[in-house]
């Protein structure tokens, strides 16, 4: 009885050691600032940015999780179970830092300067996650999540799945005879709309379900005139839904540029969960599919999309 309870002891001594030794050997992950940073421990980690909360969780990571941002709403159990430490754009390093973090992870374009800033110097590593809207960017993004928290193989297995789906996409998009033109708009402001050119999600979720972004001659968002909304002749206006502040169909159908556009004159206006439309997360081939089927409602008689990521256990 005492050798086995000795041998029991050593047993989980070693496995507390290799445990460590895991621990301790470290990891490097070259991040969004061209910098190598070096990870020791992911045992308490919070993450900046509904992707990469998405992603932790689809790898079965979430009991490492410490802390989460606002943007963190799939799954649903992230934003309620977890701590939150504010909207990716107006962290607290306080915030942050009061968790007692040993990892942050962070999505590319969190804020403010001063914020980082303090991250970037507190004794904790701090992942800047590039945040590149293509389909390699996405496949790029779950395999860097993976290997800063250790977990390589799981995340191969994820961005698999992802890529795969990806994959029945584009034949998806292949059908598309004609593509329609649409604009995102991310508010209207005392009548002005701004809009999404090239370099943003929506540019990229346009066009991954099979249409073209009616704004072609700048990047990021920008508040147009009228004018130039007649001129871009949008077929479609797609916005996200944001509650109270959704934008809503008769005020798009009332305005003075769109109402002389395709947009008024067909009632075509389409609204979509925000983190599931732009978010860039393990999901986004399947919220590309349902924009291209509420674009192309003849596609959905070609059969249903069987998503391998819901096929996927990724999660050991």
């Amino acid at each position: 009885m005492a050798f086995c309870r000795t041998l029991a002891n050593l047993l989980l001594s070693g496995t507390i050691a290799l445990v460590s030794a895991a621990h301790a050997a470290g990891i490097t992950v070259h991040d969004a600032r061209d910098r190598e940073v070096a990870v020791n421990d992911f045992a308490r980690t919070v993450s900046i940015g509904g992707a990469i909360t998405e992603i932790l969780y689809a790898l079965g990571l979430e009991s490492r999780l410490v802390g989460v941002d606002t943007t963190s709403l799939y799954p649903p159990a992230a934003l309620r179970d977890k701590p939150n430490v504010g909207y990716m754009r107006q962290i607290s390093a306080e915030g942050v830092l009061g968790l007692n973090p040993t990892l942050i992870l962070a999505i590319q374009g969190s804020g403010p300067r001063e914020t980082m800033d303090i991250l970037e110097t507190a004794k904790v590593p701090l992942v800047l996650v590039p945040e590149t809207f293509s389909e390699q960017g996405l496949i790029d993004k779950i395999k860097l999540v993976g290997h800063a928290m250790g977990v390589d193989a799981r995340a191969e297995c994820l961005s698999a799945a992802v890529g795969a789906d990806l994959a029945q996409l584009r034949v998806l998009r292949a059908k598309v005879a004609k593509p329609v033109r649409v604009m995102f708009v991310m508010s209207l402001q005392n009548g002005r709309a701004m809009v999404a050119g090239h370099k943003t999600a929506a540019d990229e979720i346009i066009q991954l379900a099979g249409a073209a972004n009616a704004v072609d001659d700048y990047d990021g968002y920008k508040v147009i005139s009228d004018e130039a909304i007649v001129a871009a002749k949008p077929d479609v206006v797609l916005s996200i839904e944001r509650g109270k502040e959704s934008l809503q169909a008769d005020a798009v159908y009332a305005h003075p540029g769109f109402a002389l556009t395709p947009v008024a004159a067909n009632k075509s206006f389409i609204t979509m969960d925000g983190l599931y439309l732009l978010g860039f997360g393990p999901r986004t081939a399947a919220a590309a599919r349902d924009l291209s089927v509420k674009l192309y409602p003849a596609l959905a008689e070609g059969g249903a999309f069987t998503s391998a990521l819901s096929a996927a256990n990724c999660r050991q």
